[in-house]
């Protein structure tokens, strides 16, 4: 963020004490606002500069707990020499401007330094008030992040058992296949060990995409067709990693799998209105849209999970039935580019 940003909240916290103060000037003093708001303002200023030290004060201060009573009397004092640092603060600058030695008391030193003990405790206040949110920030990002690792770790080991059994099921069939397709086996599960990051460039995942069904092509030869069509521009973009995996693997399972015919599987993947756009589909028998919505199979679900804490409400991953028949899973995500952080 802007450090400027940093600023404006402070200005508009700040703001409606400066009325407040304008409307005391002008109703104790009987002062027209032209002159009560620039008094208020330069009182307003002082406060908000010696704030500083304030703010400097509760980070080097945390808030303990329990409360402890070191902690209440450093407050105290603190409370107390702001006041008074207050009072002096605004009578020097009143003594410049007269040149003369003035002691600014406004309606009388009790009132004077009771409101400079009031700014005390409002500065301190939002400061520890701050540093709670910033807190709890930090401690819900922490669990986004241990939730995703844990989801990406459950999910690998559902792909890589699915993957295995493609090998063992070959090895009767077609030996020198289950060689072939136990040597694809190992770069992807030498990819799914070295991969941790939560989202990956669409060209990563494609990759290790075209090499699972690289394996799935061994197994089911002519009987899998895979079409694709990749937008280039949209290489650059990041998904989740293991998500496109997750469809093309849903699709081979409730689609080619149960059928004798060919299958055909059409991958697609595009740029639209700033949104990645990702389809796969299908024309096998495959399961029902509604059932795949209501699906607790382990890689959808976990896909579905980690949509939600890396996008919450902005992802959308939807199933449709095709004419003839067959199915298309449509995910759509927020465009985020190459070069943006990995969290």
């Amino acid at each position: 963020m802007p450090r400027a940003w940093v600023w404006i909240p402070l200005l508009i916290g700040w703001l409606p004490v400066w009325v407040l103060f304008t409307v005391l000037f002008m109703s104790v003093h009987q002062e027209p606002w032209q002159r009560a708001a620039p008094v208020a303002l330069r009182q307003m200023l002082t406060a908000a500069l010696l704030g500083l030290l304030v703010h400097r004060l509760t980070l080097r201060l945390p808030w303990p707990y329990p409360l402890r009573l070191r902690f209440v009397a450093i407050h105290a004092l603190g409370a107390a020499g702001y006041a008074v640092a207050w009072l002096l603060f605004n009578s020097l600058i009143d003594s410049i401007r007269h040149g003369q030695l003035v002691l600014n008391l406004g309606p009388g030193a009790a009132p004077y330094l009771i409101t400079g003990v009031w700014f005390y405790v409002m500065i301190a206040g939002i400061g520890y008030a701050n540093r709670t949110a910033e807190r709890a920030a930090q401690i819900a990002m922490l669990e986004a992040r241990s939730q995703l690792a844990a989801l990406r770790m459950q999910l690998q080991p559902h792909f890589l058992f699915n993957a295995l059994h493609t090998v063992v099921q070959l090895i009767p069939l077609d030996p020198r296949g289950a060689v072939r397709a136990t040597e694809q086996l190992a770069g992807l599960l030498r990819t799914t060990i070295e991969e941790q990051r939560d989202l990956v460039p669409l060209q990563t995942e494609w990759a290790f995409v075209q090499r699972y069904l690289a394996i799935e092509g061994i197994r089911f030869g002519e009987r899998l067709v895979v079409r694709s069509d990749i937008d280039a521009a949209a290489l650059a973009c990041k998904l989740p990693s293991f998500a496109l995996q997750t469809l093309v693997e849903n699709a081979v399972r409730h689609a080619a799998a149960p059928s004798i015919e060919p299958t055909t599987l059409r991958i697609a993947a595009r740029l639209d209105a700033g949104q990645l756009s990702l389809s796969v589909a299908d024309d096998g028998p495959g399961m029902e849209p509604d059932q795949l919505e209501r699906s607790t199979g382990t890689g959808l679900r976990r896909l579905r999970e980690r949509l939600a804490w890396l996008y919450g409400g902005s992802a959308r991953l939807q199933f449709r039935r095709t004419d003839p028949h067959g199915l298309t899973a449509t995910l759509t995500l927020p465009q985020i580019a190459n070069g943006d952080d990995d969290e």
